[in-house]
């Protein structure tokens, strides 16, 4: 073999060597970038509801990737909305992950924060101004995802405000979905709402709070409001279009009584947790970490059976 032939098979050998050797770096590199992004994400409790409200009131994992894109499985982004008091980063500490790892794009909203909010509070501002929020983010989380339809799940008056949004604004054309978690949209009596401020600690809400203007969120979930009223003026039914789902609990102590929770129209299915779950003692505030409440909620977004029955474990908090 002369020293050319011998230099050229040298060459063409280094050349295989890098080669591989290249391929192998490549398939290293990436898997872990690849396994970092399938990787799941944990799902949130109460510890971890509590630090978000102080510390990431307006964040949580698996919610508001902007460059999310909804697959063929699942079309219609999720749109989270929290309750009376409450902000996104503690109420779906649960849901949020959740939903990210089954494949949905997911979206939450903080609103009705006035100065007295403190960024965290939420609910306290208007509930018409808060639709109004809610459809100016509605829209947003159209355009980014090119979505026809949004889903939403609310929590408490995170029910009421799509609810006006859908009857008094044409919100509900834009709707797959909806699901209630005790949503307070016909109302409640004055004192449930006091009392969960109480039991807070927030901001001396409490006595006297039916008497002043500065939180008028709060004062017009009552049965007997302006805000009530009109929603329902035009009749007890809900729009056609989205299919309801409405999720109640018989310890209730917010939204009463909790059988006012449901309502009336087409597609709507009013779910009362324990007759599904008789041992789950979750109350108002305890739907948020409840597990039967979240696999009713899954199987609702998926459009599975009215009549599905979830694995009754991982019960919610026992709080009002």
């Amino acid at each position: 073999m002369s020293g050319i032939e011998w230099s050229a098979r040298r060459l063409r050998t280094a050349l295989a060597t890098a080669a591989v050797s290249a391929a192998a770096v490549v398939t290293c590199a990436a898997a872990p970038a690849q396994a970092a992004e399938e990787k799941p994400l944990r799902e949130g409790g109460v510890p971890q509801a509590l630090w978000n409200y102080a510390v990431s009131p307006g964040a949580v994992p698996g919610a508001n990737d902007w460059s999310c894109r909804p697959g063929a499985e699942h079309p219609d982004p999720v749109i989270l909305l929290p309750g009376t008091f409450f902000n996104i980063g503690a109420n779906f500490v649960k849901a949020a992950p959740r939903l990210k790892n089954n494949g949905y794009c997911v979206y939450a909203m903080n609103y009705g924060f006035t100065p007295l909010s403190f960024q965290r509070v939420g609910g306290l501002g208007s509930n018409r101004e808060s639709a109004a929020q809610l459809d100016a983010f509605v829209t947003r989380v159209q355009q980014a995802t090119g979505a026809g339809k949004v889903d939403i799940v609310g929590h408490s008056l995170g029910g009421s405000v799509p609810m006006w949004w859908m009857k008094k604004m044409g919100g509900a054309k834009k709707v797959d979905d909806y699901v209630g978690w005790a949503p307070s949209s016909h109302g409640t009596d004055l004192n449930g709402i006091v009392d969960l401020g109480d039991k807070l600690n927030l901001m001396g809400f409490g006595t006297g709070l039916s008497n002043t203007a500065r939180f008028p969120g709060v004062v017009e979930q009552t049965r007997t409001s302006d805000y009530t009223r009109q929603m329902w003026a035009d009749g007890d039914r809900v729009p056609d279009g989205p299919e309801y789902t409405v999720i109640m609990t018989r310890y209730e102590k917010v939204v009463t009584p909790y059988a006012t929770q449901a309502l009336t129209g087409k597609n709507v299915n009013n779910i009362v947790l324990q007759d599904l779950c008789p041992d789950d003692r979750a109350g108002h505030m305890g739907l948020f970490n409840d597990d039967p409440t979240l696999q009713m909620t899954m199987n609702a977004l998926a459009d599975g059976p009215d009549d599905f029955r979830p694995t009754c474990t991982g019960y919610g908090m026992q709080f009002l």
